[in-house]
């Protein structure tokens, strides 16, 4: 009986095993998803908490400076705040103080289904061949019942994580419907017509908040204080107008004038100091642009414009090179290059963020930077109203700084410095830097800036648009060439560069110069060298072309550098 017993037992002790171990396992699972709950909810209260305590600051700190702003009305009357995105408590606490009526801007909140891209689209009917491009509507408020504020105190949406926008550009279009809702109650309040001579008003503008206000709209030049979370800005209202009367995007064509070909946000009175424009390059690491550069002079003067022409220059350019340069009508200014935090070493663009000295040339009010390897072939002086920064586009939502209006700023410069070390562009260069740092730019032709590149294109078809305002040569370069032709038709790789008129362009300018700075244009032996290398190349793989065929004439193959 007993062996029965012990029999039965063995037979069911695995059963009773296995049972007791998956109870255990359950037993386990279930206390652990509990105490994850738990830590899950004590860190949800944490957070709430800190939130809480986080506003709590805000608030106080906005009525701090409300109450150090009302300050200077000395009780005259009470001064007016415009909440913009705000937080009940903000408002509760506004209209508690004295001599300070808070008003609750109202406005319909962009749709959530609109895209970035439906204002920064790659490519618009500038032409009008379809009709007018037209951007998407972004809601404002009735600015009728606000026209009377003082003050706007505005929370700025972060539009993704906090802490993101240090490493990319933001590109929300919340963000930058509340940029400019504060921008035009802003405007609308400050501006008066110059007509009159009578000074614009005071306006102050607060953000509140963990995330900047736009730089592209407020200037860190009109930056009275920032502390913490707080920014207090008091803008040059003509400024903050030519802003407000830029398309929402690159959706449309910058206005160079907002109406009837008048300048309505510049002074007209004679009382107010003319504004100082320039034209702008650079030249660092070597001097393969330094002929570039001086085209590029011939070229803009050849045009009959008499604006500054100013040479940014590293050490690498030679005392005999500066004297060309000079002759052809640039101011040189000496600058220390600035390499980029992400290039590697020894890359072409390594050194690019040098451009960035730009925004030193405070003496100016506003510069054209043209790159030293483009072509102005008709009068581009009127883009000096265009405001910053407006650039043609380059693809996707990105503008090309190859040619772009720029507004000097020293503190700007440094901003963009302190950002240099943080996001890290798409081509490791500075246009992809300067588009993630001016994510809202206007658009300007693309007949500014066209780009000599003829992808898809059959060969026939490598012809430069009429009409245009400045060339860009992509790939080797005119004076890389001979004049003859275009030498990128004999490298494979580069024919997707190559154009007879581009290139007749160039030579035109070169013939056009003074003796003196055709030297300044020549060959070396080394570049004589690959040339003939590629026309070798080019006849054995037999290009339809033909250029391979043709006699070089260019005197400059006899005559070295």
């Amino acid at each position: 009986m007993a062996s029965k017993l012990s029999s039965s037992y063995s037979k069911h002790y695995p059963f009773f095993l296995y049972a007791f171990i998956f109870s255990l396992f359950l037993f386990l699972l279930v206390s652990s998803f509990r105490l994850n709950v738990i830590n899950s909810n004590l860190t949800n209260v944490v957070v709430i908490r800190q939130q809480q305590q986080q506003v709590k600051n805000q608030t106080e700190n906005a009525v701090n400076v409300i109450k150090a702003i009302a300050k200077q009305f000395k009780g005259r009357r009470r001064m007016k705040v415009g909440l913009v995105n705000v937080e009940h408590d903000h408002t509760q606490l506004m209209h508690g103080l004295d001599n300070v009526e808070a008003i609750s801007v109202v406005f319909h909140r962009i749709a959530a289904d609109r895209k970035w891209v439906d204002f920064f689209p790659e490519w618009v009917d500038e032409d009008e061949r379809w009709g007018r491009p037209k951007c998407p509507e972004i809601p404002m408020p009735r600015f009728e019942d606000y026209k009377d504020i003082d003050v706007v105190l505005a929370r700025v949406p972060c539009g993704m994580s906090i802490g993101s926008g240090d490493k990319e550009g933001i590109r929300d279009v919340f963000r930058l419907q509340v940029n400019l809702v504060v921008a035009n109650l802003a405007a609308r309040r400050g501006w008066r017509d110059p007509d009159y001579g009578v000074p614009h008003r005071t306006v102050y503008v607060v953000f509140i908040g963990s995330c900047a206000p736009m730089v592209e709209i407020f200037r860190c030049d009109d930056l009275v204080m920032h502390q913490g979370d707080h920014w207090v800005y008091k803008p040059e209202i003509g400024r903050l107008k030519q802003k407000v009367l830029m398309p929402f995007g690159s959706c449309q064509l910058a206005p160079g004038y907002a109406q009837a070909g008048k300048e309505v946000w510049r002074p007209k009175n004679a009382y107010h100091q003319r504004p100082r424009h320039a034209y702008v390059t650079i030249l660092h690491s070597s001097e393969a642009y330094v002929c570039g550069a001086i085209a590029l002079a011939q070229s803009i003067r050849q045009t009959n414009s008499i604006k500054d022409l100013v040479l940014l220059v590293d050490d690498s350019i030679t005392p005999i090179s500066i004297a060309g340069l000079q002759a052809a009508g640039w101011k040189i200014r000496r600058i220390q290059r600035i390499r980029s935090a992400f290039a590697q070493t020894g890359s072409y663009n390594e050194w690019n963020y040098s451009k960035l000295r730009v925004w030193q040339l405070t003496q100016y009010s506003k510069v054209i930077f043209i790159d030293a390897d483009l072509l102005v072939l008709n009068n581009i002086d009127r883009f000096f109203t265009f405001p910053q920064v407006s650039a043609a586009a380059n693809h996707k939502d990105l503008f090309n700084s190859g040619l772009m209006v720029v507004e000097p700023s020293q503190c700007m410069f440094e901003y963009l410095m302190r950002k240099s070390f943080k996001i890290e562009p798409y081509n490791g260069g500075d246009q992809g830097f300067l588009n993630e740092i001016f994510t809202w730019w206007h658009r300007l032709p693309w007949r500014l800036n066209a780009l000599k590149t003829f992808e898809g294109k059959s060969i026939e078809k490598h012809e430069m648009a009429e009409k245009l305002y400045a060339a860009h040569y992509l790939g080797l370069k005119p004076w890389m060439c001979y004049k003859d032709y275009d030498c990128n038709w004999d490298v494979e790789s580069r024919r997707v560069f190559a154009s007879d008129s581009a290139h007749r362009w160039w030579w035109q300018v070169y013939e056009a110069m003074p003796q003196t700075l055709k030297p300044y244009c020549g060959l070396t032996k080394k570049m004589d060298i690959s040339l003939k290398k590629w026309r070798a190349r080019a006849a054995n793989a037999s290009f339809v072309d033909g250029h391979w065929k043709l006699e070089i004439k260019d005197p400059r193959q006899h005559h070295y550098n």
